[in-house]
């Protein structure tokens, strides 16, 4: 093992025992290489992270001009930044009537961890909803309405207050009362491998929160900025939730969440106690330039249409072989499903031998994730195609 490599095990907090151990030299579209030059295909954009694809010339040259201009000024909130101030504006102009303030944090746990407060703050009620097999981040806020229960057993006791109900159970809805601040809700299940809303189910759930007054956010963190064939998820939902959350592709490759509400509701985590909610280096200046360059990007070149149909071609050439039993879509994130953990991870490491970089999901490991930058071409997708099928086939 070389030194670099011990040094990674010895010295950087590990999030498993078993990570891939892939030093990365460069990155460049779909694609990133080792430093002796192999390629790898990615197919996980660094979980949605790299919608626009990896070292992309806009967000190159929008980090270097920021850069150049100011980094980190002032704590969140207290300066005029333009970068800020023009990325919000674009994003509030995506949003419909109601979404007009954006608040930049760091990350999607942040975003989630802020939209709690806001509803908390403007309800004045406790009680959170969320869903089995959801997932909405680390830290001990957004680690209480993750639907994982083995996940959160060992960091107990976390917020009080918490109740799960399933995804798409009609019967269930009636469980969100008068008591309830908000419901949290991812628009497709994207850790439990891409399950996707009942026909009316959002409907539903919009029209019970409204009956209640329970304010309703929506978890966009994975499937937002043309990840799911849309600008937003909730777009192909039909409904407009309350509080939207960002982060994942926002920073265009740097690091960056949000969360979206109307400036009504916004302003109240500024009084009564001032300083509501604050942040250092959220809505840092060249991450916000970075995300402007990149929503342009996606905007300017049609990304969100690509990207149905790249993962309408995805399902259409592995559709059938015999050892898939089924594939779930939304958009350009699919779960392959194999049916069994054991194949699947068999399989990972196959990939990884054959040059391709794929995942399971944190609550279905009997499925492997295909969800590449959304700038791909087809060949890249034929060609990637016909690596997954020879590794499914135990050939390289």
């Amino acid at each position: 093992m070389d030194i670099l490599r011990k040094q990674f095990l010895a010295h950087l907090g590990q999030t498993s025992p078993s990570p891939l151990m892939i030093e990365v030299a460069k990155a460049e579209g779909v694609y990133f290489y080792t430093p002796e030059g192999r390629r790898y295909f990615d197919l996980i954009s660094g979980i949605t992270v790299n919608n626009v694809g990896h070292h992309n010339p806009a967000v190159i040259e929008a980090v270097k001009r920021q850069a150049e201009d100011y980094m980190h000024m002032m704590v969140y909130g207290e300066l005029v930044q333009r970068p800020q101030v023009e990325y919000a504006a674009l994003i509030a102009s995506l949003m419909p009537e109601g979404l007009d303030s954006v608040y930049f944090l760091n990350s999607g746990s942040e975003a989630v961890e802020g939209a709690l407060k806001l509803a908390k703050r403007c309800t004045g009620r406790s009680e959170m909803v969320c869903f089995g097999n959801a997932y909405h981040g680390s830290t001990q806020g957004s680690l209480s309405v993750m639907g994982g229960e083995e996940y959160k057993n060992a960091f107990r006791p976390l917020l009080p207050d918490v109740r799960r109900i399933d995804f798409n159970k009609f019967e269930e809805l009636d469980r969100i009362t008068e008591r309830t601040a908000c419901v949290i809700v991812d628009p497709v299940q994207s850790e439990a491998g891409v399950r996707i809303a009942r026909k009316g189910y959002f409907k539903a759930l919009r029209e019970r929160c409204d009956r209640t007054g329970a304010m309703l956010i929506f978890d966009e963190i994975q499937s937002a900025l043309g990840r799911c064939g849309a600008m937003f998820s909730f777009e192909k939902a039909g409904v407009v939730p309350d509080i939207v959350c960002l982060a994942k592709a926002l920073g265009g490759g740097m690091p960056l969440g949000a969360f979206v509400a109307s400036k009504e509701n916004m302003g109240k985590l500024s009084v009564d106690p001032v300083l509501g909610h604050i942040t250092t280096f959220g809505g840092h200046p060249v991450c916000c330039a970075a995300g402007f360059a990149a929503l342009r990007f996606t905007i300017e070149n049609g990304l969100c249409e690509r990207a149905e149909k790249a993962g309408a071609l995805y399902e259409s050439l592995l559709a059938g072989h015999p050892d898939i039993k089924e594939i779930r879509r939304h958009g350009l994130l699919l779960a392959v499903e194999l049916g069994s953990a054991e194949r699947m991870y068999t399989l990972l490491e196959r990939f990884k031998q054959a040059g391709i970089l794929s995942d399971w999901f944190l609550f279905c490991d009997t499925a492997f994730r295909i969800s590449p930058p959304l700038t791909i071409t087809e060949d890249q997708i034929r060609e990637s195609v016909s690596i997954i099928i020879s590794a499914l086939e135990g050939r390289s």
